[in-house]
């Protein structure tokens, strides 16, 4: 099978947004993999393809996230040979459980990326009335890139500065922040989070619940729409849900992005984040009130505001490398409705292996150098093959597509991808169903639906749940914006209704306080560090329960006629009756 260049870039990227480890895990036995299939030389398989049921069980689910999770693939680092030999073992695994290839003949769907690194030397950011003053101080005051991927030496002088709300473009909710603004040539100054976050008013976008305008990703896609030459958002620990430590981290460093067909030329010339007390700053220089305006964005009716002779200078000096991955594509034809399609997903990449812990671009400290995502993602990798086997002997009505994504760590470049490149037209994908991360816990009493409310798959689930004598739990913590935060997100954003259901915190035995822990213990010790290892001695029955309930939801979505469809108002509806209609026979 085909084998990719390792790009050492890319896993220097990918393990470099990891959280630092203070304290390591001890360490897991080596996985017991047994039942297993020979499978000769010439295969090319570094691992083998395991013997498994038609129902989904824990010893399914083990056998595959022990493999995944294996040392053999080192992380499962995007572009290494290591981690595109776990996309071939994948691929590998789809075809002997009865999937055909998806795409056009093909199981792999090429991702091409770059990843661009900013000189923090020879690049700078200056906001201030005076021609004599300093830049900040990248990293402490400010972080800054460009999207730009031609060119390697950018800059502006004296562009103008506007502060525009939370840029928003959102006519569900009645709101334009750029109304009757020309933003070429300016600097745009963006709040994060959501005019509904700030006043906590339900009847506002979606009150205390994070819309996708809320998002940066949002923010810096429509600054480049108005035509901005750049766009800076004012960091707040609170609406972003993290600290400046997360920003500083994340967007410093080799940056991963997807090849764009314009290079990147219709994005401003640079993004970046300025911190809170920089932000105050400038607006005392420009003799405005922060807090004041602060308050008055998230009012309806708020319009941009000049900020005086303040003015803005930058330059990104930068390096570009292109590099591959893949996304592995399988499904199963319908019996009767073969041209509508029911979506399963997952991420199959994780972050690599850094070669040397002493390397200055990586803050973890340990012996243990590959980052093997046990959890995250190859519980969800397992459930989507686990699923997929299951669904094959089910012999659907409607087609059921599974995509085992790339690129998820790097910001969900691998569904973006297959959003952007089409294999299955959108208006054929009825629904889908992610999973991403699914904790190793007992049984509990509930699902917890991540952006709660969003969809009518939600009333599937109930009744799924209902059955099983559980329910369904809305998202404990909305205004995070968790629901934008991993793959599904991508194919809502070109309309298709998804669902990310996790497992839930109410456990049998022990209740919340069980859950909770269990969630805080892997969040501060293992996750996005070398310590997230499968350990032989996890209790899977939780993630068996869960796993069949996505099933259920996904083989009554594939055994009916029925569309089910985004909620009244949601940020999405308006996309997906647009690509209905204009694809109706």
């Amino acid at each position: 099978m085909k084998r990719l260049l390792a790009c050492s870039a890319l896993a220097a990227i990918l393990a470099a947004c990891s959280p630092s480890s203070e304290t390591d895990a001890p360490e897991a036995e080596a996985p017991i993999v047994e039942d297993t299939a020979a499978v000769e030389a010439d295969d090319g398989l570094l691992m083998p393809l395991p013997t498994t049921s038609p129902e989904i069980t824990e010893d399914d689910l083990r056998v595959r996230i022990a493999t995944l999770a294996d040392d053999t693939f080192e992380g499962r680092g995007p572009g290494s040979v290591a981690g595109e030999a776990a996309a071939d073992w994948i691929a590998a695994e789809m075809e002997r459980i009865g999937l055909v290839p998806a795409n056009d003949g093909s199981w792999y769907q090429t991702v091409e990326m770059v990843n661009q690194t900013v000189d923090e030397e020879q690049s700078s950011l200056t906001i201030s009335s005076s021609a004599d003053a300093a830049p900040f101080e990248i990293g402490s005051d400010a972080v800054i890139w460009s999207k730009r991927q031609r060119e390697m030496d950018i800059s502006f002088e004296d562009s103008e500065v506007v502060f525009v709300g939370y840029g928003a473009v959102a006519p569900e909710y009645g709101w334009n922040d750029y109304e009757g603004l020309d933003v070429e040539g300016k600097t745009v100054i963006i709040l994060v989070n959501d005019p509904g976050f700030a006043t906590q008013d339900p009847d506002l976008f979606n009150g205390n619940a994070m819309t996708y305008y809320g998002r940066w990703t949002y923010k810096f896609e429509e600054a480049a729409r108005q035509g901005a030459t750049a766009a800076i958002i004012v960091h707040q620990r609170e609406p972003a849900a993290y600290g400046w430590d997360v920003v500083a981290n994340s967007w410093t460093g080799a940056q991963a992005d997807l090849v764009y067909a314009d290079g990147g030329e219709s994005r401003a010339m640079m993004e970046g984040w300025i911190t809170e007390d920089v932000a105050r700053a400038l607006f005392t220089e420009a003799g405005l009130s922060f807090d004041d305006l602060y308050a008055a964005a998230a009012e309806p009716g708020f319009s941009y505001v000049d900020m005086g002779d303040l003015t803005a200078s930058g330059r990104i000096v930068q390096t570009v490398e292109y590099a591959e991955s893949r996304n592995v594509l399988g499904m199963i034809e319908g019996t009767e409705a073969p041209d509508e399609f029911v979506l399963f997903t997952a991420h199959w990449d994780h972050l690599g292996n850094a070669a040397d812990p002493n390397d200055p671009n990586f803050s973890f400290a340990s012996e243990d150098t590959i980052y093997n995502g046990a959890v995250d993602n190859a519980t969800g990798s397992a459930g989507l093959l686990d699923i997929a086997e299951a669904m094959v002997a089910e012999a659907p009505r409607r087609s059921v597509l599974f995509a085992a994504v790339t690129l998820e760590e790097s910001g969900l470049l691998g569904s973006a991808y297959m959003a952007e490149n089409e294999v299955i037209d959108s208006h054929q994908i009825v629904a889908g169903i992610n999973m991403d991360g699914m904790l190793p816990t007992g049984p509990t009493h509930d699902m917890v639906v991540v952006g709660y409310g969003a969809s009518e798959l939600e009333d599937i689930l109930t009744d799924v749940l209902e059955a099983d004598g559980r329910v369904v739990r809305p998202d404990p913590l909305p205004q995070n914006g968790y629901f934008y935060r991993s793959d599904h997100v991508s194919y809502a954003k070109i309309g298709i209704p998804m669902l990310y259901a996790d497992g839930g915190d109410d456990m049998v035995e022990g209740g919340r306080p069980a859950g909770t822990a269990a969630a805080a213990e892997y969040t501060a010790l293992r996750y996005h560090k070398p310590q997230d290892e499968y350990n032989p001695n996890w209790d899977l029955s939780g993630m068996q329960q869960n796993i069949s309930a996505l099933y259920e939801v996904g083989r009554r979505i594939a055994q009916s006629d029925e569309w089910p469809t985004w909620y009244a108002g949601n940020e999405f509806e308006a996309i997906r009756q647009e690509d209905l209609a204009a694809n109706a026979q």
